[in-house]
């Protein structure tokens, strides 16, 4: 019964703390979206489905749980890290671990139910996405 409870508290605050934003310079390149301490900015003229909003949502649970500035800070260095390796912006990004976790689980919309924390650490050393 807590463990239900506490499911039900998290899913509910990280709800309530997603916000979703238009803008037509943020994010940079090609990207649609990018999640800057639990808002959501998404291109001008993007439309999100929820696929990517749960993707969005599994960032934030991530973010929460490092307490955000360390978030974005092991964010920017490991991917500093896999761009010295594979020497490509795309494959940089895809295997920042962060991202292998939101990738890898935006389909299973159970997932931040079962999710336990710092489960992003398990894709520091899995083989790349791409």
């Amino acid at each position: 019964m807590y463990r239900k409870f506490t499911n039900f508290v998290a899913e509910t605050t990280m709800l309530v703390m997603l916000r979703i934003l238009h803008s037509k310079h943020i994010p940079f390149g090609s990207y649609a979206a990018i999640n800057l301490f639990g808002f959501i900015i998404v291109k001008k003229g993007i439309q999100m489905r929820w696929v990517d909003i749960h993707h969005e949502l599994i960032h934030s649970r991530q973010q929460a749980e490092m307490l955000w500035v360390p978030f974005y800070t092991w964010y920017v260095i490991e991917w500093m890290l896999k761009l010295l390796k594979y020497r490509n912006l795309t494959k940089a990004y895809y295997n920042i671990s962060f991202e292998r976790e939101a990738y890898m689980n935006q389909y299973d919309i159970k997932y931040l139910r079962r999710r336990r924390w710092y489960s992003w650490m398990r894709y520091l050393s899995k083989k790349s996405l791409r």
